[in-house]
């Protein structure tokens, strides 16, 4: 795993979870609460209350990336930017603050005006980008986008995301961000969904991760939450999980309260914690199918492939006294563990295969179980 400092705070496996904490110096928000247009008021908003909550990193918006407002040409950003620009100089805080824009002219002009890192919505969509951050030795974070400056995260499937990110690679400073959220006709909730499950596998890049869930509305449809102003603990909720599965940035309008709930996901979730002395190795929990398969793709497979070595374990119950007979009699190289109304097997996924094979057929019942193994060692997350 790659760590990325800005302006002196690392971010990557090893380091606490950090807080982006979000200021719209734009009036395309649907967000009111994040908005301040003047630099000395905006100022004061981060000393005084983004800071003090907890936030690690300042993003400041210019415009919106919502798919709702039309997008503005780069010259509006650059006029927009020189309005905006003076925040550093009022801001007192010790704080790296992050330019979110997806043209290069501005990213150029931010680091010139002394922005800490840029925010890329389009991905390097913008040709110039890459090699104008890389030129200046420029953290970035990287988002899951099409080649297109006016459509940032218009894409739908993981694989779709997973390529977006791949495609013309990474400066060294790179942090990446899957792209959750409403972006236009192309994703749907249950893609964001799937995108959920399967935050794990973008992992494999070996590059910090950053996470956009915050008053998202396929969080909020989910507890039937569905205004903005309703969606605090469902953002709660997903900024744990979002820390468990590998998340390293977490960007949000609620410092104070994520900032409480990522802390204590990271004392108690697993952790992914770097020896402090060489050989580095970390643990990777959680690890999935799906995750095991990517980082096969992104590199070369030396011995056995990974995803056929990683365990699952299952509790079987509702079985009959026959049933349980039948299954033991293959003996199974997964191992089996017998309870008074339930079985207990973990094993490979081989293993589990070599299984489901076996019982498939000899009932109803284990019939069904094997396909339920089947459908556990196949799937994606």
């Amino acid at each position: 795993m790659e760590t990325v400092t800005i302006d002196g705070l690392p971010i990557g496996d090893g380091y606490p979870p950090r807080i982006m904490s979000v200021l719209n110096m734009s009036e395309q928000s649907g967000y009111g609460p994040s908005v301040y247009l003047a630099p000395e008021e905006a100022a004061r908003f981060v000393d005084e209350e983004l800071v003090p909550a907890g936030a690690d990193i300042v993003d400041v918006g210019l415009q919106s990336a919502n798919p709702k407002y039309e997008a503005k040409p780069v010259e509006k950003e650059l006029d927009r930017l020189e309005e905006v620009a003076p925040i550093l100089d009022h801001i007192e805080a010790d704080v790296p603050i992050s330019l979110e824009t997806r043209y290069a002219e501005v990213a150029e002009a931010a680091i010139g005006h002394g922005f800490d890192i840029i925010n890329d919505v389009c991905g390097f969509a913008d040709p110039d980008m890459k090699p104008t951050l890389e030129a200046h030795d420029m953290p970035v974070v990287k988002m899951a986008s099409p080649p297109d400056l006016a459509r940032p995260g218009a894409l739908k499937t993981v694989d779709d995301l997973f390529e977006a990110i791949q495609r013309d690679g990474f400066t060294d400073r790179t942090i990446i961000d899957p792209a959750f959220g409403g972006w236009y006709d192309e994703r749907t909730f249950e893609d964001n969904y799937e995108l959920f499950r399967r935050l794990r596998e973008f992992r494999a890049f070996g590059r910090p991760i950053l996470t956009a869930t915050n008053r998202e509305d396929f969080l909020g449809a989910l507890a039937d939450k569905l205004t903005t102003a309703d969606q605090l603990p469902v953002s709660l909720a997903a900024a744990t999980m979002e820390v468990e599965r590998g998340a390293h940035v977490i960007r949000t309008h609620d410092t104070d309260a994520t900032a409480d709930v990522v802390k204590v996901a990271h004392a108690l979730g697993d952790r992914r914690v770097a020896d402090p002395d060489p050989p580095a190795v970390v643990e990777l929990p959680g690890t999935t199918v799906g995750e095991a398969a990517r980082q096969a793709a992104l590199g070369t497979v030396r011995t056995h492939s990974p995803q056929a070595a990683l365990t699952r374990a299952f509790v079987v119950g509702d079985l009959t006294d026959t049933d349980v007979a039948t299954l033991l009699e293959t003996d199974p190289e997964a191992a089996v563990v017998e309870r008074d109304d339930s079985l207990y097997i973990v094993g490979t996924t081989p293993q589990l295969d070599a299984l489901a094979a076996a019982i498939d057929g000899a009932s109803d019942r284990l019939s069904a179980v094997a396909e339920r193994l089947r459908q556990a060692t196949a799937r994606e997350c």
